[in-house]
């Protein structure tokens, strides 16, 4: 169960900046998807040693109430045999009383310990969950935004007849502005390339005019 812990702890610290930095540079996200799936396995195998863990820690707990009953009992039989002046039976039932006193506390301290094990895998699990939430919501949403930058790009390639932009290398930290700075750059280049096709048209308007304007002229020079 130790290293169950340990694997699921490193993957609820997992920097998920920085896999989706990976993901972006291969242009591709199965590294985000490797850790989801991951992360989906260790879940199950936290929910079957919770209910294991959960289990044992609610037997034990039964067994010490148990004990704790007999032991109870005889120590109210022990003050009884002594009033009656039944030593022999005090000092049997004394005995008894012992030892099922200890196997009560024995079973009291495995019972406290077994279930603080069982609150630990209850709690990685909600935090595992929600770390897969967010893994999820970040692929879903990082995911469109690569997509969206990928057509605006495309766009600029079917306009302009060259390659589009490329991410460049940007730290981990950074990688949401570098995916807004892509769309930012990508939206750009087609309101550039908007405004040249308008220029390329205002171009040939005004020529248009122009001639129109010289031809009226020249007919009234009888040219």
């Amino acid at each position: 169960m130790t290293s169950l812990l340990e694997r699921v702890g490193t993957l609820i610290s997992a920097n998920l900046n920085y896999l989706v930095s990976k993901a972006l540079k291969a242009n591709s996200m199965a590294v985000v998807d490797e850790y989801i799936r991951n992360v989906e396995d260790n879940l199950d195998a936290l929910e079957d040693a919770a209910a294991t863990v959960g289990g044992e820690a609610k037997t034990l707990k039964r067994k010490y109430e148990e004990l704790e009953g007999q032991a109870k009992e005889l120590d109210k039989n022990i003050d009884l045999f002594l009033k009656q002046g039944k030593e022999d039976l005090a000092q049997a039932a004394q005995y008894r009383y012992n030892t099922v006193k200890r196997l009560a506390d024995t079973y009291g301290e495995q019972s406290k310990a077994q279930d603080g094990e069982y609150q630990k895998l209850l709690d990685a699990k909600l935090k595992l969950e929600a770390k897969l939430t967010e893994a999820k919501r970040e692929r879903t949403e990082l995911q469109a935004m690569l997509d969206l930058a990928k057509s605006k790009e495309l766009t600029h390639k079917v306009v302009e007849g060259v390659g589009g932009a490329t991410v460049s290398e940007a730290g981990i930290s950074e990688i949401r502005d570098e995916i807004l700075r892509r769309l930012d750059k990508a939206t750009a280049q087609g309101e550039i390339d908007s405004k040249r096709l308008d220029n390329q048209m205002n171009e040939v308007l005004e020529k248009d005019t122009l001639d129109r304007q010289l031809a009226e002229r020249k007919a009234k020079l009888g040219i």
